[in-house]
């Protein structure tokens, strides 16, 4: 109750500056104050902080708190996102069935708020190809705030849904593009990340994350552009605080062989890790080498980097005495040898030159150079300064790798989507440079979210003719000016100090900053400390910092020697470290060098330029207590950050301003044809559009139709306002344009669609008739072909028969004796074996007849009754069949022609006048297979005479 008295009071307070003191009013809006806070039960449920009615820190304080009580931890705040920390791991909050929900919601707005909503609304962006495409995230918040949480889930999210490709040829390299982008996260993370305290895992340098998308918006590859990172970190840890992750990570999970190798026993311990024996979650060896092998540095790169870094630790160790006389070196004792034996090993260096180069100072006067005695301070200042240099260089390269391994060509990609995460705002008891960089750049954010949001959007309404009243805002400018400003601003000062060939005194440069920045309401001095500092009044509060070591720290100083003795270093990768380095050295040296104030600014000021020329969208996460405990809520810590960024104000603006600015021209392009296609009277609107030259009267037009189209035209004044040279849209206007966009675009898509499938079918029609006609051609003429040629071999055949039948007739004339000579002839006397097997028995000749040759024929023409035995072997056997075979050329016509004796016939030439009955079937019943065979293959007899013989013989 007593905070929220203060709350009401505060609030009283704000209202009596913006308006008159009006008794009524005020307790109007107390009681409607009042009237909201008492349904507590239901403050959970508004999603979008610009629903809360009235709009008041006391009310917006009391949602979250409610929210975040049950367990929501993401809330609308109009154009911005507000994220609750709650310092304890929700794994379903971010799980892949989760991103998917929103990545293929047609409306993800509608859903409850989440990370997921920011990352969609970019990406469809890009895919929408709004003008600017490019998109920027920009995640902000005090220190413990969850940034660097919400950044890998950013990364994380895109590099699901960015990445699932249906090009099977290049799904390895998405593949590995996707997991490279989301291992350099542990990777730097455990360069550049360490335990303070307010946060286990405070980023100690600032990066800008650019994941880089092709004309389809898959993801091909990535960029990493860091800020500033927090070297000093590295040879001097505040209290209660640790040095960065990879240190400690080798602690824990270095194997004896790798201790044995780096040289770092387990009961050993360094100056340089404190709070050794704290444990937390980032203290993972094997995923940070798993990353380093995913990334593509090998086992031999990764030792020579663990060794360096062993190497810094053994450095830490080393202590320096000073010496009684003055000219000569510091002493070091026996540990310290060691120590310094060791570092030298690890990093490769020869170690008297590196003891050397640690307690003697090379003066150059003129061509010779002097070799000076260090003091104990100053020996201990070059130790830290080599530690420092080597580490900042390491993380550097580390950066470059993992640049070249990501990044795409610049042909393969057309659009990015940037991921920006920064330290966030501190403030610790002691403040130096570091603090102060970092709270400058946390003030450059602010300043572009206010000049984005806050002051650009309201002018923008006024010059564009829209009826507005000014949101008054807290503007950060005047801080900007008196860190950066010109002529005379904190770092203006800084560098000339930074750049004098002296030493630098605090004192004196206390006095000058009062006496030049005295006109300056944000800057104040404490005269009664004893410490010399200045007090700059921040967005975000007041911080002090101490002005000792800050000219320093500025400088940024490294000795030559010290860079030449790692030149010379045999590690390879130290070597090429600075041997690189080798001629940007040499063009830092000399008074006029590049400060880390001046190089931190130019920095920022590309980063600010990328922001600009960008669609960007905000985060902004609240720490909701200092002690980092799971779901505890503060107020007194909430409200704090609530009006340092500005929320309240950015409520009022959201709620009652159009987000959304589209010019005329976009406009047009965009959204003429809703005009062309949303109804049956499209013509008559073409032609109007047409006609009218007035870019102003074709806007109206289109929303009318849309507006008519959705009835919704008695809302028209809350959804959209025609200005000048642009149309101002709430995004509930805007989803309802591209809704109907979308729907008219799928129409079309189907109407082509089916136009080039009826196209196609008819296509597949005409060439099937074609293929048919040609194959109904072709086999006309192969039949023809065919046809041609088995007239061509029938005729061969019978030509070739009547060739064979007339040489078998002349041979029987000239063979055939006349039947008179056949009488008068005696009979020779047959050899038994004849007269047995080789003869017949003729009826009218008593004595058996020898059968040679044609005269077979004969014998059996003359007994056609009668049953022949005939046996005959060898070649006569052959000749006989042939001759007892009178072959047509037709089939089923086959006879055997003999000379007729008892006609008294004497040549073959002439005709019996009686047909008898042929003996065929008789004769070849003395045929075997074979002997069918032998006659087929011999005489080549037509395959229908070999049908005929086999019909006869069945």
């Amino acid at each position: 109750m007593f905070l929220m008295s203060r709350v009401l009071s505060q609030v009283k307070g704000l209202i009596q500056k913006v308006h008159p003191p009006q008794r009524s009013l005020n307790d109007s809006l107390e009681g409607e104050i009042q009237a909201f806070l008492i349904d507590e039960d239901q403050l959970h449920t508004y999603d979008d902080l610009t629903k809360v009615n009235p709009v008041t820190p006391a009310t917006v304080l009391k949602c979250l708190q409610g929210r975040y009580s049950m367990k929501v931890f993401y809330t609308h705040a109009g154009c911005t996102l507000v994220a609750l920390n709650p310092f304890q791991s929700i794994p379903d909050l971010y799980s892949l069935d989760v991103m998917k929900e929103y990545h293929y919601a047609r409306q993800p707005q509608e859903f409850k708020p989440h990370i997921f909503i920011v990352a969609e609304e970019a990406y469809r962006n890009v895919r929408g190809q709004l003008e600017p495409v490019n998109q920027s995230l920009v995640v902000s918040g005090e220190s413990g705030a969850g940034k660097t949480w919400t950044s890998r889930c950013l990364m994380k999210y895109y590099a699901t849904v960015a990445s699932v490709s249906s090009v099977v040829k290049s799904q390895d390299t998405v593949e590995r593009i996707e997991r490279r982008v989301l291992d350099s996260n542990p990777v730097m993370e455990a360069f550049g990340n360490a335990c303070t305290l307010r946060n286990n895992n405070s980023s100690r340098f600032g990066k800008y994350i650019q994941l880089q998308l092709d004309r389809c918006q898959l993801l091909v590859g990535a960029t990493v552009q860091t800020y500033l990172l927090e070297k000093t970190r590295v040879a001097c840890q505040p209290a209660n605080e640790r040095n960065f992750h990879i240190f400690y990570q080798m602690m824990r999970g270095a194997t004896d062989e790798q201790r044995k190798e780096w040289k770092m026993s387990h009961d050993q311990s360094f100056v340089w890790l404190p709070n050794s024996e704290k444990t937390i979650e980032e203290d993972c060896f094997h995923e940070t080498v798993k990353a380093m092998v995913h990334l593509g540095i090998n086992a031999e790169r990764q030792g020579e980097i663990f060794r360096i870094l062993a190497g810094i630790l053994q450095l830490g160790n080393v202590s320096f005495s000073s010496s009684a006389d003055e000219s000569q070196p510091c002493h070091l004792d026996a540990k310290s040898k060691n120590f310094l034996q060791r570092a030298a090993e690890l990093l490769c260096v020869p170690a008297e030159e590196l003891q050397t180069c640690l307690r003697v100072r090379t003066l150059k006067a003129g061509k010779q150079s002097v070799l000076k005695p260090c003091s104990q301070a100053d020996c201990s200042v070059r130790r830290d300064c080599l530690a420092k240099v080597i580490y900042a260089q390491l993380f550097e390269w580390l950066v470059t790798f993992i640049n070249n391994s990501v990044c795409a060509d610049k042909s393969t990609w057309c659009n990015f989507i940037g991921i920006l995460d920064v330290y966030g705002f501190e403030c610790f008891q002691t403040n130096n440079l570091e603090q102060l960089c970092i709270n400058y750049a946390n003030e450059k954010l602010q300043q572009h979210f206010v000049a984005h949001y806050l002051r650009a959007q309201q002018e923008e309404y006024v010059s564009e003719g829209l009826q507005w009243s000014f949101v008054k805002y807290q503007d950060n400018q005047s801080c900007l000016d008196l860190l950066e400003g010109s002529p005379i601003s904190v770092f203006s000062l800084l560098n000339e100090e930074s750049r004098l060939n002296r030493a630098s005194d605090a004192k004196t440069f206390r006095v000058r900053l009062e006496k030049e920045l005295c006109d300056n309401a944000n800057i104040s001095w404490d005269k009664f400390s004893k410490v010399p500092h200045f007090t700059v009044a921040h967005y975000a509060g007041k911080v002090g910092y101490q002005i000792e070591g800050m000219a320093e720290k500025n400088k940024d100083p490294v000795p030559p020697e010290l860079i030449s003795l790692l030149q010379k270093s045999n590690n390879q990768l130290l070597h090429q470290i600075f041997k690189d380095n080798e001629t940007e050295s040499q063009i830092k040296k000399g008074p006029g060098k590049t400060t880390v104030v001046s190089k931190f600014k130019n920095s920022l000021e590309t980063l600010m330029k990328i922001l600009h020329s960008t669609t960007p969208h905000y985060t902004r996460c609240i720490k909701p207590n200092p002690e980092c405990k799971p779901l505890t809520f503060k107020k007194e810590e909430v409200i704090i950050q609530l009006e340092a960024c500005g929320i309240v104000e950015t409520i009022h603006i959201s709620a009652a301003g159009f987000p959304i600015r589209i010019p005329f021209q976009s406009f047009l392009q965009r959204y003429t044809l809703i005009a062309k296609h949303i109804n049956s009277g499209s013509h008559s609107v073409v032609l109007d559009l047409e006609a009218d030259t007035c870019p102003q009267r074709h806007v109206e037009k289109i929303l009318g139709v849309a507006l008519k189209h959705r009835h919704l035209s008695e809302e028209r004044s809350t959804l959209v306002h025609c200005g000048r040279t642009k149309v101002f849209l709430t995004q509930v206007m805007l989803d309802l344009l591209e809704d109907q966009r979308k729907k008219i675009l799928s129409h079309c898509a189907f109407t082509i669609q089916c136009c080039w499938l009826r196209y196609q079918r008819r296509r597949r029609h005409t060439h099937r008739q074609s293929a048919t006609l040609i194959q109904a051609a072709v086999r006309s003429w192969l039949v023809r072909n065919r046809v041609r040629r088995w007239n061509r071999a029938a005729g061969v055949i019978q030509s070739t028969w009547r060739k064979w039948r007339s040489l078998l007739k002349s041979l029987a004339e000239a063979e055939l004796d006349d039947a008179k000579d056949l009488v008068e002839e005696d009979a020779p006397a047959l050899n038994p074996v004849v007269r047995e097997r080789g003869s017949v028995q003729l009826s009218i000749i008593p004595e058996p007849v020898a059968v040679r040759g044609w005269p077979m024929g004969l014998a059996l023409a003359s007994a056609p009754s009668m049953t022949v035995s005939l046996t005959a072997t060898g070649f006569q056997k052959m000749i006989s069949v042939i001759a007892s075979l009178n072959l047509p050329s037709r089939r089923g016509e086959y006879q055997v022609k003999t000379n007729q004796y008892t006609e008294e016939l004497a040549s073959i030439r002439a005709q019996p006048k009686v047909r008898t009955q042929t003996p065929s079937r008789n004769f070849l019943s003395f045929c075997s297979s074979d002997d069918l065979l032998f006659l087929v293959f011999s005489t080549g007899i037509h395959k229908a005479a070999l049908s005929a013989i086999s019909t006869s013989l069945r």
